[in-house]
């Protein structure tokens, strides 16, 4: 998909003016006020089942294929709509392969995946063995198995939001951005004739993405998470923050609830835990040690908002250096950002719920 005329790629030199706006508002006097936040997600109050694109990077963590198996286990609940998958993440060349495995494990083989047709970002080592579950089409009976022969992500993307009511559809971004990037800037053509901030403007209710974790911090220290800054999506995320032109909720938690055990339950042939299996082994270690939930964060506050485990940060905004790291700057509200923070002593709780739920696999 091509990008809109004019617009080139960003790059870490053109976001000077992202720095001087950190030192800037960082010099300000803040005050403190927070703002109240809709229980599923997004400004609007109304109680609508969400429908959401999942966009993805799994292959370099495990804690997605988690997420996506947590989407699922909501849509199996009527409490979620998967419209579509996207992997955004190009350097992994079999990840789409299995995000259409996982789907045909949940019985939802008609679920559209896009993929991204570059290897421009992402993780360049596969800890999680995709490989080998995109090409085992005889036990999960998927089609996709190179991110080749998928759709491509963008014009996925603006297919489904085409066809959806406006301001009705969540984003979520639980790896690299550059998916959300390209739809941004994406041109007019046979799907619709806006172009993607038009698009996103129109069909979009909330982008949320696992990111910003630790920026709100005490010591008003930058900082650098995976999602939004390495393997190349630094610069891409750093446009979203400037650009995007829908809220944004960055979800900050799960670094201490630790999930996959309760997969050791499931069938040998659940996909979810051969998925975990693989890339603990990767490093050095078994269900019992388990995984942080980062990625199952942003699945559950789409569909709880901020449930029994969340909470708001206060109000600001998202200050985003791309070679230096993120800040929370409170009091300001110049931009549609939201902060939503994993409450403190809910590791255990919250664990043992997202374990039960995993681990409720396709009877």
């Amino acid at each position: 998909m091509s990008q809109q005329t004019g617009r080139s790629k960003p790059s870490i030199e053109s976001c000077n003016l992202n720095r001087l706006y950190i030192g800037w508002i960082i010099s300000l006097g803040l005050f403190s006020c927070t703002p109240a936040i809709d229980r599923n997600g997004g400004p609007d109050p109304k109680d609508r089942i969400p429908k959401v694109i999942f966009d993805t990077d799994l292959g370099s963590d495990c804690d997605d294929v988690g997420a996506l198996a947590l989407l699922h286990y909501y849509a199996r609940e009527g409490k979620v709509d998967i419209l579509g998958c996207i992997y955004s993440s190009g350097k992994v060349p079999y990840g789409a392969g299995v995000v259409d495995a996982i789907n045909h494990y949940y019985g939802r083989p008609d679920i559209p995946v896009g993929a991204a047709y570059d290897t421009i970002v992402g993780d360049p080592v596969d800890k999680m063995s995709a490989e080998k579950l995109a090409r085992d089409t005889a036990r999960y009976g998927h089609k996709i198995v190179a991110n080749q022969d998928a759709l491509e992500q963008t014009y996925l993307s603006r297919k489904l939001l085409a066809q959806e009511e406006d301001t009705s559809v969540i984003y979520i971004t639980v790896g690299h951005t550059k998916g959300l990037y390209d739809l941004l800037v994406s041109e007019p053509d046979d799907v619709s004739p806006l172009s993607g901030q038009e698009l996103v403007k129109k069909k979009i209710k909330s982008w949320v993405a696992l990111g910003a974790l630790k920026a709100d911090n005490p010591e008003g220290d930058l900082k650098k998470d995976w999602n939004f800054f390495f393997n190349g999506t630094a610069p891409y995320t750093d446009y979203l923050i400037e650009n995007f032109p829908r809220p944004g909720y960055f979800i900050d938690g799960g670094s201490n609830v630790m999930t996959g055990k309760s997969l050791m339950a499931t069938p040998e042939g659940n996909i979810v835990r051969q998925a975990y299996t693989d890339w603990l082994g990767w490093a050095g270690k078994t269900l019992e040690d388990q995984r942080p939930s980062w990625d199952l964060l942003a699945i559950y506050f789409i569909v709880h908002g901020l449930g029994d485990y969340l909470e708001e940060a206060e109000q600001g905004s998202l200050a985003f250096d791309p070679e230096k790291g993120c800040v929370w700057v409170k009091g300001t509200r110049d931009r549609q950002h939201h902060l939503i923070k994993q409450k403190a002593g809910t590791d255990s709780l919250f664990a043992a719920e997202l374990n039960e739920k995993i681990a409720n696999y396709p009877r």
